[in-house]
Parts: C-alpha cells; sequence; structure tokens
C-alpha cells in the first residue's frame, strides 16, 4: 500500500466537466452578425459539411438537439405509429423520449452486466411483429455491440438507428460509431467534446432519408424556406441549426483532436492509478484501437457515500441515469431488469473533462484510495 498521495486543493474544484469556447468560436460568431443573416444558412451549411467529412459519411444534418435528431433519424426512416422500437433500459431518458415523440412504442430491454450496453440476445428476445428499429445508445463514447446489433437486425429485417450522442469521433476498426445503421445521432450539447449551447446531427449514408431529413426539419420544404410561396410537399416542421449555433460549433471541431486525446489521457491515466482498487471496476474502453471515453465510467462500492466524500474534497462527479423502467413515463417492474437494477446504484462518472490535467486526475485517483483505505 502507499503512504503518501497528494492532497485534493480546496482552492480547485476539479469537475466532472466544463465546456470552453475559444478565439475562433467569437470570429466567427461576429462573421455571421456582421452578414447579418443569423437563421440557418451558409455556416451552417459548412458545419454539416465539414462533419460528414470528418466521420466519412455522404450526409450530415444538424438540428436543434440531439433529442431532436434522433426523432427525425426515426421518423425520416418511416417509424410513426403503431410501430415498436427496441431501447436499452441503460440510457439517458431523450433515447425513449424521442421514439415516443416518433409515435411508436418503446420497448426496453435489459443490458449486459459487463459494460451496461445494450445486450443483443435480449434485444432479439424483445422482437415482435411491430418491432421496426433498434437503437442501441454508446454509453460515454463506449461502442454497443454494434456487429452483433446488426446481424440480429439484419435477420428480423429491423432499422437500426445509432445513439451516438456521447459518441463523436469515437470509432472502432476506423470506422465512426454512428455511422454503422441506417443513422447515427450526435449531441451538441455543453457536455460534449463539441458543442454549440444546444444541438444535435444526424449523419446517413442514404439518400431518401437524407431528403426526408431536410423536409422534416424544414417545415416540408427540402432547399432553401423562403416563408412566403414555398411549396410543402410533405409535413414537416422547425427544428432549424442557426448560423449562430453553427459558428460555435464549427470553432469547437479546431479543438477536436486536442479534446480527444486528453480525454484518452483521462481514461489511461484512471485505469493506472486505480488498476489496483477492488472496488472499482472502469468499463473497458479500448482507447488505442480508436474508442473516444466522453467520461470515465466505473462501478463502484458504496457509490453515493464516495460521491459524497469527493464533493469535500471538492471533486465533482456524475452518478448515472436511473434505469429507464424506474422512470415514470416507462415504469415497468424491476423483475424484467436485473442487471440495470443491480448495477446501476453503483455507476458513476468521475472527473472526465478535457480542461482536466494529470495532475488533477493523481488527486481524483488518491482520494478514492483513501476513501477505501488503501492510501492515509
Amino acid at each position: 500500500m502507499q503512504s503518501k498521495s497528494p492532497k485534493s486543493s480546496v482552492s480547485k474544484k476539479i469537475p466532472w466537466w466544463m465546456p470552453e469556447i475559444g478565439g475562433k468560436e467569437y470570429g466567427l460568431i461576429k462573421k455571421v452578425l456582421e452578414a447579418n443573416y443569423t437563421n440557418q444558412g451558409p455556416m451552417t451549411e459548412e458545419f454539416e459539411k465539414e462533419v460528414a467529412k470528418l466521420l466519412k459519411v455522404k450526409y450530415a444534418v444538424a438540428t436543434t438537439s440531439g433529442t431532436v435528431a434522433l426523432v427525425l433519424a426515426l421518423k425520416a426512416a418511416g417509424i410513426g405509429k403503431g410501430d415498436e422500437v427496441i431501447v436499452p433500459d441503460v440510457t439517458y431518458i431523450a433515447t425513449a423520449n424521442a421514439a415516443d415523440l416518433a409515435g411508436a412504442k418503446v420497448v426496453l430491454v435489459d443490458v449486459d452486466p459487463k459494460t451496461l450496453l445494450m445486450d443483443p440476445v435480449k434485444f432479439e428476445k424483445a422482437i415482435t411483429k411491430k418491432t421496426k428499429a433498434v437503437m442501441p445508445v454508446h454509453v460515454s463514447g463506449r461502442p454497443a455491440p454494434i456487429s452483433a446489433i446488426l446481424r440480429v437486425a439484419r435477420k428480423h429485417n429491423i432499422l437500426v438507428v445509432e445513439d451516438a450522442a456521447e459518441a463523436f469521433f469515437s470509432n472502432i476498426k476506423e470506422k465512426y460509431l454512428g455511422t454503422f445503421g441506417l443513422c447515427g445521432c450526435y449531441s451538441l450539447s455543453p457536455n460534449k467534446t463539441v458543442t454549440s449551447g444546444q444541438g444535435g446531427i444526424v449523419v446517413t449514408n442514404d439518400a431518401n432519408v437524407h431528403k426526408r431529413l431536410r423536409e422534416l426539419k424544414n417545415q416540408g420544404v427540402f432547399g432553401r424556406l423562403l416563408g412566403g410561396g414555398d411549396t410543402h410537399g410533405t409535413l414537416g416542421y422547425n427544428f432549424k441549426f442557426t448560423d449562430l449555433q453553427a459558428a460555435v460549433a464549427l470553432g469547437q471541431l479546431d479543438h477536436l483532436q486536442k479534446r480527444i486525446t486528453r480525454m484518452k489521457r483521462n481514461y489511461d491515466l484512471y485505469r493506472k492509478y486505480l488498476s489496483g482498487v477492488k472496488e472499482v471496476k472502469i468499463f473497458p474502453c479500448d482507447t488505442s484501437a480508436g474508442v473516444v471515453p466522453q467520461w470515465t465510467d466505473a462501478l463502484v462500492e458504496r457509490r453515493d457515500e464516495l460521491d459524497k466524500f469527493l464533493k469535500t474534497k471538492n471533486i465533482d462527479c456524475r452518478m448515472f441515469w436511473f434505469p429507464l423502467h424506474t422512470q415514470n413515463p416507462y415504469k415497468l417492474p424491476d423483475a424484467g431488469y436485473p442487471v440495470s437494477t443491480k448495477l446501476i446504484p453503483q455507476a458513476i462518472w468521475f472527473p472526465s473533462a478535457f480542461t482536466l490535467t494529470d495532475k488533477d486526475i493523481e488527486i481524483v485517483s488518491s482520494e478514492i484510495k483513501r476513501f477505501y483505505g488503501y492510501i492515509n
């Protein structure tokens, strides 16, 4: 056992996450304001093209939020009333809410105890004649078993819409999460690698889906909406992404590689420093293979006590979402979800911001060791 360790500083808070806006973003915002066109326009188009290029897909469509991205992806795929959409029990509630907003029935399935990600076996068992889509979630940027999910989906003629809200630029075998299924959806909220305040992106390689996405976000019009004299050939809404948002998001892309490198290092350092702590089980994440941990997550003993202890040291963590089957809109008996019921009370995210330093991770790890009695 170690006898010495760095002490956490009460004068410096170690945040769970911290967004960062730089000079490039200010300059692009100024450009939009000077053009006096703050609605969706050329800056949004530039951002979408850049994202499509980065993720090696044909089409990227920016919209108002990650939730709306999921809704539009489902609706563009033809999902609606009477259809069933399979969703993992462990995800942010937006995944299920999006399926509901698209008009479908949400069907929850339990998760793999080793990863807290969708279990392909349980996914297949949940399929009925009404099942039309599945929404695997890449929690914390860690890849759901997408190959197995795709095999099951193809066997039963089910569409795959990936919830990659937390997995922007995370990849396996040089293919980006969110680009395996018919559509993939990303979030641009403040606690993501790239943020525009709020916002979302849908990517696809399907031309028909792309056309429908454009119509759905733009009052049923595929091209530029004039506001008068428009022909609305199909049903659509207003989920446009403004050029002000695009300016922030586009500027953030300049920092992408640096932030990814830092988040990978955060994860690798936690694995190193906490490797001998039996009370902590960090979820597997192969950073060397291209997986980008949006946040470092783990199962820990006495989670709530640990969280309170770390807060006294000016260290912020974040506890996992409650299982969806325990939330009122999707309430179901625990018996159908033994894994999530047992493990979620142990699940936590450690401080994972790309603004952290090696010393910050060392301090957090030492305080975790101190809590479990490994150091004084």
